[in-house]
Parts: C-alpha cells; structure tokens; sequence
C-alpha cells in the first residue's frame, strides 16, 4: 500500500478553496480526467457524507463514497469501485487557512493488487500518475479561484 500526498497553497478564502475542490465536476479542468459525475447526494449536502461519485480517467473508472465531510476543513473518501481493480484505503483532503490563502493536502493510500508486481506498480505507475493528477487539480482550482490584481 502507497501513501500519496499532494500539498498547495491556494490565494483564496478556505470556504471558497472547499466548496471548489468537493465539487468534483471540476476535476475535468485536469488533462487526464476526462468525466466526473455525483451520482448520488449525500447528507446536508450533495458532496457530503454518502454522496457517490464517478470519475473517468485516462487511466480507469473510479466510484467513490465520500465518508466524512468536515466543511470547510476535511473531507474524506473511499473508492468502492474500480477498472481497473485497485485496494484504496483513504482518500483525504484538508484545508488550513495560511496568511497566504488555504494549505490543501490532499492523501490516497492505495494499491494496484497485483500478485508480485503489485508494489512495483503501484510506485513507478499509479504514484505518478495519481499525484500528477491531483496537482494538475490543485492547479486549476488555484487558476478558477485567482483574484485579478487591482488596475
């Protein structure tokens, strides 16, 4: 199993950075995930706890369940579902307000299982590919949400 983790400091209010960043239609702003659907609300909220999501990425489908929904501070998820198949512990997103925006951390842990070269894999493949993503999604977030500077 591979801890991932992505950080970035965003130049926006953490309510802002959160109701982005849980609304994941806008994961497609991404190169490499090409479809991104809430399938089923949650509780209080549509991404709240419950909610089911589906993702296509260039590298597989994905269906998620979020697990726990602190706005605007964390949000949590499991992949229930996947082609190709992986095991997924944690999915995790927190946010931190900084003097200079909101910290995002974003952590997976997963693994593709694979007898004997599952490991490999999972480290030279699904890391980089994972975490490429997931800055590729901060990076868009950080563009969607950038205050143009006074004329």
């Amino acid at each position: 199993m591979e801890t991932m983790t992505v950080e970035r400091v965003i130049d926006a209010p953490i309510a802002t950075v959160f109701a982005w960043l849980t609304t994941t239609t806008h994961y497609t702003r991404s190169p490499l995930v090409v479809r991104c659907r809430l399938t089923r609300h949650g509780e209080g909220a549509p991404y709240g706890v419950g909610a089911v999501r589906s993702h296509l990425w260039l590298i597989g489908w994905f269906r998620e369940r979020i697990t726990r929904y602190d706005a605007p501070y964390a949000t949590e998820y499991v992949v229930e579902r996947s082609l190709p198949p992986s095991r997924h512990e944690l999915g995790r997103m927190t946010f931190t307000e900084t003097p200079a925006g909101t910290h995002v951390r974003w952590t997976t842990r997963a693994e593709i299982p694979v007898p004997l070269l599952g490991g490999f894999l999972t480290r030279h493949v699904a890391r980089p590919i994972i975490t490429r993503t997931f800055g590729n999604i901060l990076a868009a977030a950080e563009t969607a949400l950038a205050v143009p500077p006074p004329a």
